[in-house]
């Protein structure tokens, strides 16, 4: 797997300073989509173990809220089968940190059913996810004015209160 970029200390993608993950590859091709070059499984540079040891230690501050994957598309199965043994590492080593992804798969719909984005490692993938962004970025449902998303059909997801639920429960801002 390859990645974009790595937000060091981001306020934009999630509560709190965060360390934002931008991985390559992504297969939506939205329109409007505000990270064309990050679609190609190609584009950046390799996702090493020394990139994941310098996240690690940029999650460690105590005023760091978590970690945030975006991209490109994380849930892409390639991108999953990488980044679940580093999710691994973050809970095990920083489980007071939260971790939040963006996808443009719809949680219920394609993620949890037969689609191209669901494979073998997705069940263990979403179960280590605090929160989730999804949807695809719809240009014409395009609202700056939404806390955390960009278009009005995307949905942040409190995985951790769906699955003790059953069912899909929103994420409530705490402030």
């Amino acid at each position: 797997m390859n990645y974009a970029a790595i937000k060091r200390r981001d306020i934009a993608n999630g509560p709190g300073v965060r360390v934002s993950l931008f991985v390559s590859g992504c297969t939506h091709h939205c329109k409007g989509c505000f990270n064309q070059e990050a679609q190609d499984f190609c584009y950046g540079a390799p996702f090493t173990q020394e990139v994941e040891d310098a996240i690690l230690a940029d999650l460690e501050p105590s005023y760091v809220s978590g970690l945030t994957l975006l991209g490109g598309e994380p849930f892409e199965p390639d991108n999953q089968r990488a980044l679940l043994p580093f999710l691994k590492r973050v809970r095990e080593r920083l489980p007071e940190k939260n971790i939040w992804a963006f996808s443009g798969y719809v949680y219920d719909t394609q993620l949890l059913q037969e689609s191209r984005g669901r494979c073998e490692v997705t069940d263990e993938m979403l179960s280590l996810i605090d929160v989730l962004v999804d949807g695809p970025f719809v240009e014409e449902q395009k609202d700056i004015t939404l806390l955390f998303r960009g278009s009005a059909n995307q949905r942040l997801i409190d995985l951790n209160a769906t699955r003790a639920a059953g069912t899909v429960v929103l994420w409530q801002n705490p402030d």
